[in-house]
């Protein structure tokens, strides 16, 4: 349930998931809840860790979480301050809209309201629900290079984040396209553990095709590489341990 409360959150602290040691996460509090105080924390912690000399003391991408679930809900102080006033340097931010699925119940209304019968209006309604959205006002105000300083690389809109076999392959293939590093981002394909596909797709698309001529058939060893450099160069992309660091960010915690 949103809160203005401050969750009991230090963005100095590190979590690890047992399942996936290689991601370090840094949760600060929420900014609109914490006031000036949290922000400059945030802000200081950011500027950082962005200049650290080793790759895996680094913040490598933040994701900065508005939650959906407020009637109206529209940018509010802690949104104009960070984007206006938070140097992140090089660091990607995306912006996560989570708890998109309440943006449902007023588009499922309205189908209905419209003769759709009640099953395809629950059906249509998450569609409805994203189209709406690309014309409201937040998404105007959130890239406008006027405004903010450094605006976000992009947004995800994620829906039924708190049921089980929730869909995070979005977030995870989006942070993977902004990352414009591409060592950085190898080690992020390689240290997540939720699409193989992704895997799959970065060692193809990035590492197979430079070993292939022009009929698309791979190289003789004796023209370019060895069978054992090019399986190392692919296995590169799949899951092994390493370092990846993120802040969420929220403006509300939950």
């Amino acid at each position: 349930m949103a809160s203005r409360e401050r969750g009991m959150h230090d963005i100095e602290n590190e979590m690890v998931f047992r399942n996936n040691p290689g991601f370090v996460f840094h949760d600060s509090r929420g900014f609109e809840a914490g006031g000036q105080f949290e922000f400059d924390k945030a802000k200081a912690f950011i500027a950082k860790r962005s200049k650290e000399r080793r790759l895996s003391d680094r913040i490598h991408i933040i994701w900065y979480c508005i939650p959906m679930d407020e009637d109206s809900r529209s940018f509010t102080e802690a949104e104009v301050k960070f984007f206006s006033q938070c140097d992140t340097g090089s660091i990607p931010v995306i912006v996560l809209f989570t708890k998109f699925d309440a943006l449902y119940d007023d588009e499922f209304a309205e189908l209905i309201s419209k003769g759709v019968s009640r099953k395809d209006a629950e059906a249509l309604a998450p569609q409805h629900a994203k189209e709406a959205f690309a014309n409201e006002p937040q998404l105007k105000l959130l890239y406008n290079h006027k405004g903010n300083q450094r605006p976000p690389k992009c947004h995800i809109c994620l829906p039924d984040m708190d049921k089980d076999g929730a869909d995070c392959g979005p977030l995870i293939e989006r942070t993977a396209e902004i990352l414009s590093d591409d060592t950085l981002r190898q080690l992020f394909v390689s240290t997540q553990r939720t699409i193989l596909e992704l895997c799959m797709r970065y060692a193809v698309e990035r590492s197979l095709v430079l070993h292939l001529d022009s009929t698309q058939a791979i190289l003789s060893p004796k023209l370019g590489k060895s069978d054992s450099q090019i399986i190392d160069a692919l296995g590169r992309w799949f899951p092994r341990t390493t370092i990846v660091r993120l802040i969420i960010s929220a403006s509300i915690l939950t």
